[in-house]
This record gives structure tokens, sequence and C-alpha cells, in this order.
């Protein structure tokens, strides 16, 4: 059992980032549509640290998970492979995916921990590509895990990106354009 330890925890982290990536996601969604289960509007003190606290523990489970996939012995993973998209030798576009979501989700975080300190635009800009990280975070599980296949991996990953998908949609659809057609900040966000 202690030789398939890093296995184990490289599926489970993975499987947790994702899962904290995908309410954090979904979370912001909420926020930016001004969507509320609650009846009202949450405070935005805590909804907002809430948003940042999921993307941040996503975060750490993304390291943990790579960590685990280096030291597990089975897929061989170097760190040319888990840092270089398309440089495994083992499945390397589904592994690209992940590298490529790896760098977005850094992208978001740390922009998101500079954001005081860099004009909105930028960090506005930057905090989009929290969508393409999504889809390619979840292409990534579905094509280079192990537990893809399964009816509750499915199920549960479907329940998760139907949200997303809906959430998306009414954020496209209640956004103002500007003049060249480009989706413009609410009003004091």
């Amino acid at each position: 059992m202690t030789s398939h330890l890093p296995w184990f925890i490289a599926r489970a982290s993975g499987m947790v980032s994702w899962t904290l990536l995908t309410a954090s996601v979904l979370w912001g969604l909420a926020l930016s549509t001004k969507f509320s289960a609650f009846g009202r509007r949450p405070r935005p003190a805590w909804t907002l640290d809430l948003h940042r606290w999921l993307g941040a523990l996503a975060t750490v489970f993304t390291v943990v998970h790579i960590g685990a996939v280096l030291a597990d012995s089975y897929t061989q993973f170097d760190l040319a492979s888990v840092l270089i998209p398309f440089a495994s030798k083992w499945r390397p576009t589904a592994i690209a995916w992940g590298v490529v979501s790896l760098y977005l989700l850094l992208a978001v975080e740390l922009t998101s921990l500079a954001r005081s300190h860099m004009p909105r635009r930028w960090w506005r800009a930057v905090h989009l590509a929290s969508f393409p990280l999504f889809l390619l975070a979840t292409l990534h599980g579905f094509a280079a895990g192990t537990d893809a296949k399964t009816w509750v991996y499915v199920v549960f990953s479907a329940a998760a990106a139907i949200p997303v998908a809906a959430l998306v949609g009414q954020r496209l659809e209640g956004t103002p354009r500007n003049s060249r057609g480009w989706a413009e900040a609410p009003a004091g966000r």
C-alpha cells in the first residue's frame, strides 16, 4: 500500500483541486451576475473572501497534485513533464491541458493577490482566464484522470459543469457591451 500512496494522493488531490476550482468559478460567477440563492444579495465582504479562499485552496491542492504525480513511480513524470506542455511521454495532450491549466491558475491567483497594485483592466483581462482554466482543467481530468470513466465522476462533473455553463450564459447575456462589442465591467466593480 505504501508504494501506491503517491498515486492515491495524486488522484484525490486532483479531484479536490478541480472541485475547489469549480466552486470558486461558480461563486465568482454568482458574484458577478448578482445571482443570489439567499433571496437577497449576501454581504460583499464575506462573499469575496470565500471566492478568494476557494481559489487559494484550489491552488494548494494543485501543488499537492503535482507533487504526488512527481513522487509516483508508475507514470514516471519529471519536472519538465509537469511544467512544459507536451513534454510528457504519458498522454502528452491530456497532460498539456493540465500544464496550461496550472499556468492559468497561477496567473489568476497571482494577479488577484496583486490586484490593488495594478490597473483594474489588466486584472480583469487576466481574471477572464478563469473560463479557459475551468475548461482545460475539466478536459485534463477527463483525458488524464483514471477515474474519469466511472459513472460517479461523470455525473459529478456534469452536475458541476452545467451550472457553470448556465451562469456563464447569464453573465454574457447581462454584460453591457461597448461600441467594439467587448464586454464591459458592471459599474462599481
